[in-house]
């Protein structure tokens, strides 16, 4: 289902700090859509926190470490949301009801409030209506993660290439 319109897709990835969830929507993504257009041309695929806490970091070990079992790279340098995020990118992205109560806060004008979804709304998994924080989880919880980020991916980009 390769895209091919001249207008570049901006999607943002956010969760709390940046380390975890975010930079693995944001690799999970843009494999995603290598696989599926065979390049990254028409998108800009991006991850921020909400706090600044990791700021200039990799993602956490543990992500990168089940992350890369699936050949996925994370390399992504944890940074804050801002502003001008709201401005540059089409669609953002939030993985649980508290990412999107903060980035609703955040968002600077009405306008760009109306870009901001729950990544949960995507998952298909019905136990599931957001991305939950691994953080201070065993291996299952970046596993269930990982899983969860799956399976929303290809519902994600149908969503974003059907709004052209």
């Amino acid at each position: 289902m390769e895209d091919k319109s001249n207008k570049k897709h901006k999607v943002l990835f956010i969760c709390l700090g940046n380390i975890c969830r975010s930079p693995a929507a944001e690799g999970m993504f843009k494999q995603y859509v290598l696989d599926r257009e065979g390049s990254l041309a028409n998108w800009e695929i991006d991850s921020a926190g909400i706090g600044r806490w990791h700021v200039g970091q990799l993602p956490d070990h543990r992500m990168r470490t089940h992350a890369r079992r699936r050949g996925l790279e994370l390399n992504h340098h944890c940074r804050q949301v801002s502003t001008s995020d709201f401005y540059d990118f089409d669609y953002i992205i939030g993985m649980d009801a508290q990412n999107i109560a903060d980035l609703r806060r955040l968002a600077p004008t009405v306008e760009t409030e109306k870009k901001i979804l729950m990544m949960g709304d995507f998952v298909t998994n019905p136990h599931y209506d957001y991305v939950p924080d691994p953080y201070y989880e065993g291996a299952e919880g970046f596993e269930l993660v990982l899983d969860l980020l799956g399976e929303a991916c290809e519902k994600l980009y149908k969503f974003i290439v059907g709004h052209k």
